[in-house]
């Protein structure tokens, strides 16, 4: 009976929590605190559509399930949260619910904003509510039946929702502690690095085993983690503010937006997150250090022709000679060179699909800012070719052969993944 009473109360709306407006001014200092915290949980990302106005919505955010909408979060009062009380934007980080009583999908990360305290909600509201002001409506959803019942979402939430605040380890750093409470909280890491079940979910047992986001393989952060290279908590800092660091990758796909995003943090916040993430990877310093070391010797090695039996490889080979050695053979170190590609994880990672976009889309800094670049081949290279390049470059690592490389480079260029 107790299970059917909360069933109904969280598949039906719920009363809406303040009838009170928002505040006629903010503390500069609670705004600006406001603007570092957004920028960690890259609320832009999801709350901007492309070309669009700085959270006015509207971005298509892909789901199993279907298309969800960021929804407009500039202070205007008919199509954003210009009438939501300070109260009203607290529910909704910490239990879900809209001012209307509505339960939100979960495509909003708040099974992870649950864990941030009052205090910092309080000032992203602050900075959101000082926001030029933008009239946009949000389009609606196109999501598959029954999920496109919003009262279903409540079903979920009483399977894998639990609120609750971040509680800290007593046998862990201060620096450490802040960058689990980022990491596990506003930067809601874990949404992308984890895989997850058929409704959605994450499943919690194989955090940061690596997940999906966008078409994007978001790889593995903790032993599991594929880069050839292990990470350290100096490289992690230097590649969350710039985008790239020694011996690992430039930064591409939806992670692009995140280091953008981190490069304005206060530098003590991505040096905890750093801390945090590096501290995942629980093998013995002694192994991680040995497969740096090895990594680091192999890394010079480049295309040497035919390399296996699968067909196509020598043509891989020869691709690469042309489009790709010039640079990644020379490496950084020389004028126009680029990182050694047995060093690259989209070579190592369970699909292909990263590279395959790197290499067709290219790598690009954000508009008006320097930064590490590679062109875009998808108008200079044909499909096979494309194939053949990426079945080669499997073969500089130690790792299997990809099972279906032409299916996802066909997937790709039809934009199903």
């Amino acid at each position: 009976m107790l299970l059917g009473t909360a069933a109904f109360g969280a598949l039906g709306p719920q009363q809406a929590l303040s009838a009170d407006g928002p505040p006629s001014s903010f503390d500069p200092a609670l705004v600006r605190k406001g603007a570092q915290l957004a920028a960690i949980g890259n609320c832009a990302a999801c709350h901007t559509a492309p070309q669009g106005k700085p959270f006015a919505g509207g971005r298509a955010v892909p789901t199993p399930f279907g298309t969800i909408y960021g929804s407009n979060i500039t202070p205007e009062p008919d199509t954003g949260i210009g009438q939501w009380s300070r109260e009203d934007f607290l529910r909704a980080m910490h239990e879900g619910v809209d001012r209307r009583g509505r339960n939100l999908y979960p495509a909003f990360p708040y099974d992870h904003f649950t864990r941030v305290t009052d205090e910092d909600v309080e000032a992203i509201y602050a900075f959101l509510m000082t926001r030029d002001p933008v009239r946009a409506e949000t389009p609606p959803n196109e999501l598959a039946f029954p999920i496109n019942i919003r009262a279903t979402v409540g079903v979920w939430k009483l399977l894998y929702f639990s609120k609750g605040a971040f509680q800290p380890s007593p046998s862990e750093s201060a620096q450490w502690n802040r960058g689990a409470y980022l990491v596990e909280g506003l930067g809601h890491c874990t949404a992308c690095h984890t895989p997850r079940n058929f409704l959605g979910a994450e499943k919690k047992s194989l955090d940061f085993t690596g997940g999906e986001a966008e078409g994007w393989h978001a790889p593995a952060l903790n032993a599991s983690s594929p880069s050839p290279v292990p990470w350290t908590a100096d490289a992690l800092y230097t590649y969350l503010r710039t985008g790239t660091a020694d011996a690992h990758a430039l930064t591409a796909g939806p992670m692009a937006e995140v280091t953008h995003k981190l490069a304005n943090v206060a530098e003590s916040d991505v040096h905890a997150i750093a801390t945090y993430v590096a501290s995942l990877d629980a093998r013995p310093p002694e192994q991680r250090e040995k497969q740096s070391r090895d990594a680091l010797a192999k890394a010079p090695r480049k295309a040497e022709g035919p390399n296996g039996n699968q067909p196509g490889i020598a043509n891989g080979a020869a691709v690469y000679a042309g489009a790709c050695a010039d640079c990644h053979d020379r490496g950084r170190s020389a004028e126009g060179g680029a990182l050694p590609l047995p060093l690259a994880t989209g070579l190592t990672m369970p699909t292909p699909r990263n590279l395959i976009r790197i290499i067709r889309d290219g790598i690009m800094p954000e508009e008006n800012e320097r930064g590490g670049w590679m062109p875009g081949f998808g108008g200079a290279l044909t499909d096979g070719q494309l194939v053949d390049l990426v079945t080669y470059l499997r073969t500089l690592t130690s790792e299997p052969e990809w099972k279906d490389v032409p299916g996802d480079v066909r997937k790709i260029a039809r934009g199903e993944e």
